[in-house]
């Protein structure tokens, strides 16, 4: 989505000029942000962050979280990134829905957590009551002490601020940041307790560069059967031409009567022949000129593992030959399919 067009075109100053950002304001800034975090990380009470990062971790049921404006926004990402991990469910409950209606996901194992700067939003205060009849345990995560919301939940977590860095000390920008930190650093803290492993972590994000690096093996990219290139040893360079070219390999895979693999012979080592060769290059069999080391990887490796063998020293090539512990050619992966397939 672009960008919306500001109302009434570019905005001028009061002299005529456009405005523009200042560098060393700018540097101010992202200084003041940094003491503001530092101050949340010295006066964070750490007991309660445990206790609360505990909760989560013990909850029976699901996991919900509620917010309003800048914290709904938060609370929706906090929720999104705990259901990614795959061991409890999490959703976002957007309050205002919850009361017409979508409370009815809302059970008494359900742990309800209400993210509030003030702690005063009337939308949550009234989310509150009927949480509550629902049997649900209620969590607060409040900035301003002595909230109406913190005293109305069963726990609260209070996340200081020393103030925002909007130059007038209203938006959002320094509470959200920490309130973001303090979420995604408990996620990261349930993360660390069930001992979740990156296999477990991919199988739920399959569509992504590192669920892909952690879930497919070379079986399931690599050609094979009637997509191999292959041919004998004995069989003629140039009777092969059309095996080399239309597999869509590059190269062919010389194998014996058992169909294991001698070698391989690249388009790249037909031109390398015939430009040393020449006329010779009709007397001579592929088996002469293949070459009899080639790299190789097993069908149960890791397609990733495959990418970074092709890649490897002295120099790279496009494919790898899949051969099974009986050196016997099951199938061809090649760097076009591994960057097809997303990795």
């Amino acid at each position: 989505m672009g960008s919306l067009p500001s109302p009434g075109g570019l905005q001028v100053l009061e002299n005529g000029d456009a405005p523009v950002i200042n560098r060393s304001e700018l540097r101010v800034l992202f200084e003041s942000q940094q003491r503001h975090l530092n101050d949340f990380f010295d006066k964070l009470d750490l007991d309660h962050a445990q206790a609360f990062a505990q909760a989560l971790l013990d909850a029976p049921g699901a996991i919900f979280f509620s917010g309003v404006g800048k914290s709904g926004f938060v609370a929706l990402k906090l929720s999104q990134t705990l259901a990614s991990l795959g061991f409890t469910r999490s959703a976002y409950l957007p309050p205002v829905d919850a009361l017409h209606g979508d409370i009815g996901a809302l059970f008494p194992s359900d742990i309800l957590v209400l993210i509030s700067k003030s702690g005063s939003s009337d939308e949550l205060l009234n989310l509150v009551p009927c949480a509550r009849a629902k049997g649900a345990r209620l969590i607060s995560l409040t900035t301003v002490e002595g909230n109406p919301l913190a005293s109305l939940c069963d726990m609260n977590v209070h996340l200081p601020l020393e103030r925002e860095v909007c130059p007038f000390g209203l938006a959002p920008v320094t509470s959200s940041a920490i309130q973001m930190v303090f979420g995604d650093t408990v996620v990261a803290a349930i993360m660390r307790a069930r001992k979740l492993t990156k296999e477990s972590y991919a199988r739920n994000h399959p569509a992504g560069k590192i669920g892909k690096s952690l879930i497919f093996k070379v079986k399931d990219l690599m050609k094979k059967q009637d997509e191999l290139p292959l041919c004998k040893e004995t069989d003629m360079i140039m009777g092969q031409l059309t095996e080399l070219t239309s597999k869509g390999c590059g190269c062919l895979l010389v194998v014996n009567a058992e169909s294991q693999l001698i070698g391989t012979f690249t388009d790249g080592d037909l031109r390398r022949t015939l430009k040393a060769s020449g006329e010779k290059i009709f007397k001579l069999t592929v088996g002469e000129m293949c070459n009899r080391n080639p790299r190789t990887i097993t069908p149960e490796a890791m397609a990733v593992e495959a990418m970074q063998k092709m890649e490897s020293p002295p120099s790279a090539v496009q494919f790898l030959p899949v051969i099974d512990d009986q050196q016997v050619v099951v199938g061809i992966i090649t760097l076009h399919g591994l960057v097809s397939a997303g990795l």
